[in-house]
């Protein structure tokens, strides 16, 4: 029996808006599936690792009555991207059997039944609502995620710390080793409140998030956040645990203080980086009155060296980092100037935009 038929596009993109998150094992196999549903005028995909679930609903006037189903996620997918773009694709539900037909291709997909599909119990509850543009909150993401550990034991690192607080949202990841923070005002009076949301849901928001200013609305509601945007809905269970105190980590007292061209920066620890040891990535930065110089060399006795003119008066500094650390940050920021503020060579070193109160990201040394 026919279902449905549609421009394969108009399966394709639903599909993958929900489909990042389908864990191909796991131990329920209908957890590999994506459930489909047709209600009235709406089409509607839907998938879930049991932490994440995420739902894209499209107004749907195609011809067909209601109906709800669920087969393999990752093999609807990949026979809709194989198929030409704007073809039309007709499916038929039949014993079981989901038949894929385009053209004079033909698929037919095994279904589990759509009861048995597990959703998250949602709660209604809502602690704190707010709404921002969606570029703004993409924005905000990448000035902070990559700074989150990734599967360290100290579990509750593994994501980003989302905090409301009057008008303030404030986002702030740490691997104990470097700390993003970024912050936006909002026209809200919010309670003062703060999850952990887990490093798979921030991703599957970087991703999934438009450059546009249609607004996202973000609820914070009981062990649960609720992102709701361009007919897409994630709801995310929220990491059980206690973050650091992210204020006592940023250094107040560094004396070292200069501006420096973000982009010439960025190149010539790029350029550096290249000679950089493999396993260590290690680069020694030296300062002296109007001159930055950085070095990398590697276990094959190579070196390089880039130098570059700063404004900066003072005593002279020598001091080691991890290569990476520094341009995860110049590379999330799309700003011309940074200022950096150093200390001394066992000291963490800050490095914000010039008065603008909005971004701070603290690097700790290593030793070279």
């Amino acid at each position: 029996m026919q279902i449905l038929q549609a421009d394969r596009d108009a399966l394709l993109k639903p599909l993958q808006a929900v489909t990042g998150i389908v864990e191909r094992r796991h131990t329920l196999p209908i957890l590999a599936n994506v459930l489909i549903e047709k209600k009235g005028d709406t089409l509607t995909f839907l998938a879930t690792d049991l932490e994440i679930q995420i739902t894209h609903a499209s107004p749907d006037s195609l011809a067909g009555g209601d109906f709800r189903l669920t087969t393999s996620a990752k093999k609807f997918s990949d026979i809709l991207r194989a198929i030409p773009d704007h073809q039309t694709v007709s499916l038929d539900h039949d014993d079981g059997r989901l038949t894929v037909k385009a053209g004079k291709s033909r698929f037919n997909l095994q279904t589990l039944p759509a009861d048995d599909f597990p959703l998250l119990s949602v709660s209604h509850d809502a602690q704190a609502s707010l709404t921002l543009a969606q570029k703004e909150f993409k924005a905000l993401l990448s000035q902070v995620q990559y700074a989150m550990a990734v599967q360290d034991i100290r579990y509750y690192l593994n994501g980003l710390l989302f905090v409301t607080d009057g008008n303030l949202v404030k986002l702030v990841a740490t691997d104990g080793h470097r700390l993003a923070f970024a912050q936006t005002t909002v026209e809200a009076n919010l309670p003062k409140a703060e999850v952990i949301l887990p490093r798979k849901t921030i991703l599957e928001l970087a991703k999934l998030l438009a450059d546009n200013d249609e607004e996202i609305q973000i609820e914070l509601l009981a062990n649960q956040v609720r992102f709701a945007f361009g007919g897409t809905v994630i709801i995310s269970k929220v990491v059980d645990g206690k973050f650091p105190d992210y204020n006592r980590v940023i250094p107040l007292d560094n004396d070292k203080i200069f501006l420096i061209e973000r982009q010439a920066f960025q190149q010539a620890l790029g350029r550096a980086a290249i000679l950089a040891n493999e396993k260590f990535r290690g680069v020694r930065i030296a300062l002296q009155t109007g001159k930055m110089s950085i070095q990398c060399n590697n276990s094959e006795q190579e070196e390089a060296e880039e130098e570059l003119e700063i404004g900066y008066v003072g005593d002279s500094l020598e001091i080691g980092f991890n290569i990476a650390y520094l341009q995860d940050a110049l590379a999330a920021l799309h700003v011309d100037t940074l200022q950096l503020a150093f200390g001394d060579a066992n000291r963490s070193t800050l490095v914000t935009i010039p008065e603008n109160p909005n971004f701070k990201y603290i690097v700790m040394p290593m030793r070279i």
